[in-house]
């Protein structure tokens, strides 16, 4: 005769899935020191795949796809690009657009000139910007201390949110590619979704 098998309930409720952000940047230090800022929450996760010497476009493309390939991405789950314009061409530019267009979780966010812009918005309306140059010389007015690293003091919750304010306005009407001239990034879309999936998760 055999023993039936006792059934244990599963306890349900105790842990919460944490939203996933697959984030391939350009840089080395400042863009994952800036995104590890909202993986301090319990709630979402993000995670940068750096770029070590290897930060052209379709570089960081094959970063993405290597770590999907690997990894996988579940359906709630978002899969991001995030370079500068600077000296990269359009043809390089938009394969990256091309690819994340393929799947509705996918995105790409491009700063023009560079990544320093958006984090310039974090204290002023971005007015001016003509190229990296002039960029990292108006921050450095902000963060004398800024050279190539984040203080995560410096970019508070408020000022996050500023900083979308004043790039949204800027993405007036909003691109449908990414940012053809100096002055504007659509990084506020992602930082965006970050804050919105937190804030979601936190009220479920």
């Amino acid at each position: 005769m055999t023993q039936k098998r006792r059934s244990f309930p599963r306890q349900l409720g105790q842990l919460r899935y944490r939203k996933l952000f697959i984030i391939a940047v350009e840089g080395v230090k400042t863009e994952p020191q800036y995104f590890g800022i909202f993986s301090n929450q319990s709630i979402i996760k993000v995670k940068c795949l750096k770029s070590g010497h290897d930060s052209s476009p379709p570089q960081v493309l094959d970063r993405m796809k290597i770590y999907l390939k690997n990894e996988g991405l579940k359906s709630t789950d978002e899969a991001w690009l995030v370079v500068d314009k600077d000296q990269w061409s359009n043809e390089q530019v938009n394969l990256l657009y091309t690819w994340s267009q393929t799947q509705s979780n996918y995105g790409f966010a491009l700063s023009n000139p560079n990544f320093e812009y958006w984090l310039l918005l974090h204290f002023d309306n971005g007015n001016g910007i003509a190229n990296s140059r002039e960029c990292s010389i108006r921050l450095k007015q902000y963060v004398p201390n800024y050279d190539k690293g984040i203080n995560a003091t410096d970019y508070t919750m408020e000022r996050i949110k500023e900083a979308i304010g004043r790039a949204k306005r800027r993405d007036t009407p909003p691109c449908q590619d990414w940012p053809h001239h100096a002055g504007s990034t659509t990084v506020y879309r992602l930082v965006g979704n970050i804050l919105g999936a937190a804030a979601t998760h936190a009220s479920s």
